[in-house]
């Protein structure tokens, strides 16, 4: 039986996809519940919980954009042609975001608030437009003779702003949970009654989205409505209400760990909707892995150094987590 180079480029592009997600999603959602704290210790306290591993969280970002560049040349040419102002955003969000990071350690106490306000308005800015890229792949984007044949402004979309305003919603949650893990005092306990709504705000998104999503889209509706994808689909919302309860009941019983655990497991549920909705196609609604793959030769070169590579990213990031584990107090900080 042959290897499908493909299926296994695709799946560490997911897995990529998700590494993003898990690492930078809470690093990104701090910067977005900065402006519920306004004690300026609390504030550097919550910067310190990332500080030592925040720089690498993004390295599954340029992993999965790598890896869609050389294994499926096709799907990054018409993303990033059909996409350009919003991934240029986010990558300005991203980089202005990292800069204000930094500086505000450096800044005198007059300008701290300045860069207090760009740390806020660049992971906001990053995290929206992540979530306008999701919209639009799911809202499908016109392929025709391998190029991109569709309006300019496609990403001015009403379902693609709304998935925007959903991940601002989805990482600011993160972000207060592992707060919640990884501090203690009068911050925790505000991080903790700042989760409830949030955790609320979400489910009102994700159902939103699942019931705009097949009413917009008869191609999804008959997907998630076929047997048997219905029996692989209907697990995800009794799950998610699962998690749900479960982080609710963790925070009443002042668990530290289990609500940004289950939040996690909350958002990937939430990220396993979106592949079985678009599967098998990398572009929807017409292209699919297979179409858009670069030639085989050319993957299995790739994939040599990436089954290199990944281990290395992985043990790194998890030695880096342990080393850094526990909680961050008042004063302590890493610059």
């Amino acid at each position: 039986m042959m290897i499908d180079l493909s299926l296994i480029w695709f799946g560490i592009i997911i897995f990529s996809i998700m590494m993003y997600i898990v690492m930078d999603g809470f690093d990104l959602g701090i910067g977005v519940v900065f402006p519920f704290i306004k004690d300026a210790e609390e504030r550097d306290v919550m910067v310190n919980t990332v500080a030592p591993v925040w720089d690498g969280n993004e390295t599954w970002l340029v992993m999965g954009g790598a890896s869609l560049y050389g294994a499926f040349p096709l799907a990054y040419a018409v993303i990033t042609d059909a996409l350009a102002a919003p991934l240029t955003l986010m990558l300005i969000g991203l980089i202005f975001r990292g800069v204000a990071f930094e500086f505000r350690f450096k800044a005198t106490p007059a300008h701290r608030p300045f860069w207090d306000k760009a740390f806020i308005s660049g992971s906001v800015l990053a995290t929206f437009c992540q979530g306008v890229v999701v919209g639009c792949l799911i809202n499908g984007l016109p392929v025709s003779h391998r190029a991109y044949v569709g309006p300019e402004l496609i990403w001015l979309d009403p379902f693609a702003l709304f998935c925007g305003l959903g991940l601002v919603i989805a990482y600011a949650l993160l972000g207060s949970t592992w707060l919640v893990m990884k501090t203690e005092g009068q911050l925790q306990q505000n991080m903790a009654r700042l989760t409830i709504p949030l955790l609320a705000a979400l489910l009102v998104v994700m159902g939103i989205v699942s019931l705009w999503t097949p009413l917009a889209h008869s191609f999804i509706a008959t997907r998630w409505f076929s047997l048997p994808n219905l029996f692989w689909f209907l697990p995800v919302p009794v799950l998610v209400l699962v998690c749900s309860w479960g982080v609710i009941g963790s925070l009443r019983r002042g668990a530290h760990y289990s609500p940004f655990l289950l939040t996690l497991m909350l958002i990937l549920l939430g990220f396993s909707g979106l592949g079985i909705s678009i599967w098998p196609n990398i572009i929807p609604p017409s292209v699919s892995l297979h179409q858009a793959a670069s030639p085989e030769m050319s993957q299995a070169f790739m994939l040599v150094g990436s089954l290199a590579i990944i281990p290395i990213i992985l043990i790194y990031t998890f030695w880096s987590y342990y080393v850094f584990r526990g909680k961050v107090r008042t004063g302590e900080g890493y610059h």
